[in-house]
């Protein structure tokens, strides 16, 4: 079927100047966020990243916010940042990766992958106390026109057509990877990475032109990957969580009061936490399904992880220097440093805790949101 894009551009700017004007016409007291994720609706960076925080928004700002949901016909990841510097969209899903250029100190932590928890929780409570306090990746978000929140995290593992157990299975397999890392990784081991969006997989997969992919485990059923493939290895590859969840419109943030602020901050937390968590019901909704349809689940050999982690301790100090020579970051062997301390840090916290969502959100206000002050963040 052939799609006339003019069309759909032209449906879209539509619908959207529908929105606009019942909304004008309603004349209600609230303000009305407009809000995408650029997602498909079962996609869990839509829901419940942004259905949960919807219904969030005006519970916790007794009424004075709300959100109209988006969907993929009025803008999608690729084109998010320009659909909110237009005003188009006012709060949206940003992967930093897709702008290394303008986001350089995020995409240091962001990138390195390998960093990530085995728990994605602590990962993604590290990574939104790491930026939020820091400076430089703060100053790079004011040039984009965009306020930070926070982000989430997705454990990632290996779906392969052959069997990956060992360090040997690695050589001369073509893997689909999406992070900087993951991507060294592979050719460090004998592999050739192949840059692609994880929608692309399937695809690429099934006309063999890779031969596995470096992903969440729930893509077997996100993405139908267990159709195209035949092994998973278990083996914690760290985590994606290069996403800042609820960008918000500069000109937005500022037009709302610290109590709205808190408000928006709160609703985007509670649905970080409950995102990551579905994160992981996938992975293990995605293991009965694979093991359903005949995939085969492999434990990693104890050589293949010490190699792994070999790569690991090597891989910080040469990314630093070439973050340093690329982009012109400063202290970035320190700024890695910081974010395993983070992660160290959190991962004591949240073990403490009985999991819950009520316990790891309580934590998030105590020690992120009750140190920052909303009157200035984000100016």
């Amino acid at each position: 079927m052939t799609i006339n894009i003019p069309t759909m551009k032209t449906a879209a700017k539509a619908i959207l100047s529908a929105v606009l004007l019942s909304t004008a016409a309603a004349g209600v007291s609230a303000k009305e966020l407009r809000m995408a994720s650029g997602l498909p609706p079962l996609h869990p960076a839509h829901d419940p990243l942004y259905t949960d925080f919807q219904k969030l928004l005006p519970e916790l700002s007794d009424g004075k916010l709300s959100g109209r949901l988006f969907g993929t016909e009025i803008t999608t990841l690729g084109n998010m940042r320009a659909s909110i510097l237009s005003g188009m969209v006012e709060v949206g899903l940003f992967l930093p990766s897709y702008f290394p250029a303008d986001l350089p100190n995020f995409n240091l932590v962001g990138d390195l992958s390998m960093l990530g928890h085995q728990n994605p929780q602590v990962t993604a409570a590290a990574m939104s106390e790491y930026i939020v306090t820091c400076g430089d990746c703060q100053d790079e978000f004011k040039k984009l026109g965009v306020v930070y929140t926070n982000s989430h995290a997705n454990p990632y593992s290996l779906l392969t057509t052959k069997p990956v157990s060992k360090p040997e299975d690695m050589k001369g397999l073509r893997l689909r990877t999406a992070t900087p890392q993951h991507a060294r990784w592979v050719e460090a081991m004998g592999g050739k990475a192949v840059t692609m969006t994880t929608g692309e997989a399937f695809e690429a997969l099934s006309q063999r032109v890779v031969d596995g992919t470096v992903t969440s485990i729930s893509d077997v059923i996100s993405f139908n990957l267990g159709e195209v493939t035949s092994h998973i290895t278990l083996l914690d590859v760290g985590t994606f969580h290069s996403l800042a969840n609820h960008s918000v419109r500069n000109s937005v943030w500022n037009s709302l009061s610290v109590a709205n602020r808190e408000a928006l901050v709160k609703a985007s937390i509670i649905a970080n936490v409950r995102t990551t968590a579905r994160w992981l019901e996938m992975v293990e909704e995605g293991k009965k399904v694979a093991l359903d349809s005949g995939l085969e689940i492999l434990e990693p050999s104890e050589e293949l992880v010490a190699a792994m982690n070999e790569f690991k301790e090597a891989d910080f100090v040469s990314s630093a220097a070439s973050s340093e020579r690329r982009f012109g970051i400063t202290g970035a062997e320190e700024k890695i440093a910081r974010f395993q301390s983070l992660v160290e840090k959190w991962e004591g916290l949240i073990g403490d805790t009985d999991g819950s969502e009520e316990a790891i959100v309580a934590l998030y206000e105590s020690e992120i949101l009750e140190k920052v002050d909303l009157a200035s963040y984000g100016q």
